[in-house]
């Protein structure tokens, strides 16, 4: 009798422990990642959603897609000038808190483009170039889980 008491105590105890703790409930809502919009100069363009993993109401998704430059192969690029102020707008609570920006020109030539204040600069040199916006909603308590990641690819023609 008294290790059926023990037994029930400790898997009571093991329960607990296991829904203790913010990181197994995820703050996201919606059944897919929210839109972003570029800005650029007073104009809002829509990006296009890739892959993503998206966890809400205890339920989660992911979802594979080509990359930025086969996803957007039928897309007219949006003509920018040189070093033009491009700006990401995502409305939605809360916002993500990592992203990175993939810039990807020519055959499998990338590179990471840094961000500030939620904006980048246009290239100098003319051509065309895919951009791959990647956003991650990781866990505030526990570095290691992530509610939701998504990324956004979009493509510029830069003109002078």
């Amino acid at each position: 009798m008294h290790k059926i008491i023990c037994l029930i105590l400790f898997s009571v105890a093991l329960m607990t422990g296991c829904e203790k703790g913010g990181s197994s409930h995820s703050p996201l809502t919606g059944n897919k990642p929210p839109g972003v919009q570029i800005k650029i100069a007073d104009q809002f363009y829509d990006t296009k959603l890739g892959t993503y993993c998206w966890s809400s109401n205890n339920q989660g998704i992911c979802v594979d897609t080509a990359g930025p430059v086969e996803l957007l192969q039928d897309v007219t690029p949006l003509r920018v000038s040189p070093e033009a102020a491009i700006q990401f707008v995502m409305n939605y609570e809360p916002k993500p808190n990592q992203c990175s920006l993939q810039q990807y020109s020519g055959e499998n030539i990338h590179k990471e483009v840094s961000i500030e204040n939620n904006a980048f600069t246009a290239p100098t040199q003319e051509g065309t170039y895919y951009y791959s916006y990647g956003v991650w909603w990781m866990d505030e308590e526990n570095e290691q889980v992530s509610h939701g990641d998504a990324f956004y690819h979009f493509v510029i023609e830069v003109e002078k």
